[in-house]
């Protein structure tokens, strides 16, 4: 588990209130700032302006649904590296396997818990870490 999450930027994109209300209580507790958005067409602009750590989002939504907007953010070169943990109500193997052709890096079932919420997490921060290292070591050469 990652020490604190102070100062770690989230975006939970999900048209479920419900969804959005409890991962956000979860989050802003654990000391993560939150930021919301209520499909993938409203997140876009939210995600230039604040420039999330992580970004959380639903593969079914209305007028942009998860996958396309998981692939527009990392077709985008500010936001490639960014971690993208799509968000399901569905456990399937297909689902699983289309979000990451579109470049999800976690999958995360819903209803999901505050461990399991916390664990994807940790793991993608982790992750995240190790590829800005890298990418450091690599541009001092």
């Amino acid at each position: 588990m990652v020490d604190s999450y102070e100062g770690i930027k989230i975006m939970v994109i999900d048209d479920s209130n419900t969804i959005r209300r409890t991962a956000e209580t979860l989050l802003s507790k654990a000391g993560c700032e939150v930021i919301t958005a209520v499909d993938g067409f409203d997140s876009l602009a939210k995600i230039a302006d604040s420039l999330p750590d992580v970004i959380f989002v639903d593969i079914m939504m209305p007028r942009l649904d998860g996958y396309q907007t998981c692939a527009l953010i990392k077709n985008n070169e500010q936001f490639k590296q960014t971690p993208v943990v799509m968000l399901s109500s569905k456990d399937g193997l297909f689902d699983k396997a289309k979000g990451r052709i579109v470049g999800a890096d976690e999958y995360l079932t819903k209803p999901f818990s505050k461990t399991e919420l916390f664990a994807v997490l940790d793991d993608v921060l982790a992750r995240k870490a190790e590829v800005e290292v890298a990418l450091r070591e690599a541009s001092e050469v």
